[in-house]
């Protein structure tokens, strides 16, 4: 199962990106000064709305940013036990995932789909024209 070292890895290996504290000094990452992946601690008005679903308060979630509203519902609706979402997601396309509960090749597919979510078309172009793309 993933971790934050894999996460690193992962975005280590994809053009223009860099990690930068985010809120409470939470790890996240760019490309090209856009977030794609970070470190989501639930907030308090999250567990409220969450209730009984809300994880656990030490298992790691991972804010992933996904290409649609379509792809985010996709998720959550194929493995409820991995995604999640809270209402102050609501309208972004942005999913949480259990980090500790993906596999990491399937981690490997949502960074660089995150990425590219977010990334300019000359960096996508980069990826694209690196050997076994």
């Amino acid at each position: 199962m993933a971790t934050w070292d894999d996460v690193r890895r992962l975005v280590a290996a994809l053009p223009d990106t860099d990690e930068h504290a985010s809120y409470g000094g939470c790890p996240s990452w760019r490309v090209h000064g856009k977030a794609f992946v970070w470190d989501r601690p639930l907030r308090s008005a999250d567990r409220r709305a969450l209730a009984e679903a809300a994880p656990d308060e030490t298992e790691p979630l991972l804010g992933i940013r996904v290409a649609d509203e379509g792809v985010k519902a996709a998720l959550i609706a194929g493995a409820p036990d991995v995604f999640l979402t809270t209402p102050h997601f609501d309208g972004y396309p942005v999913v949480l995932a259990r980090l500790e509960r993906i596999p990491v090749d399937e981690l490997v597919e949502l960074v660089e789909d995150a990425w590219r979510s977010r990334a300019p078309k000359r960096l996508l172009a980069e990826l694209d024209s690196r050997p076994g793309s």
